[in-house]
């Protein structure tokens, strides 16, 4: 996918919160945070509540990661 949530995982370790706790907090099924953890997709409200419950703009949890063209 074009998108890696590689950023969210450090922010977790800096506020020494667990994916499971953050799980909670934002009331995401164990599919969702999976699916983050592979890079998948995701509604873009899971990531609202991320942000909020974080105190932090989208840019700070994902980054953009384009696909290398086929030739």
């Amino acid at each position: 996918m074009p998108f890696s949530y590689n950023k969210l995982w450090f922010k977790l370790i800096e506020q020494k919160m667990t994916k499971e706790a953050l799980r909670i907090k934002i009331k995401a099924s164990p599919a969702t945070i999976s699916k983050m953890g592979r890079d998948e997709n995701v509604h873009l409200d899971v990531i609202d509540r991320i942000c909020t419950e974080l105190k932090c703009a989208p840019s700070d949890i994902l980054e953009y990661v384009p696909l290398k063209e086929e030739r």
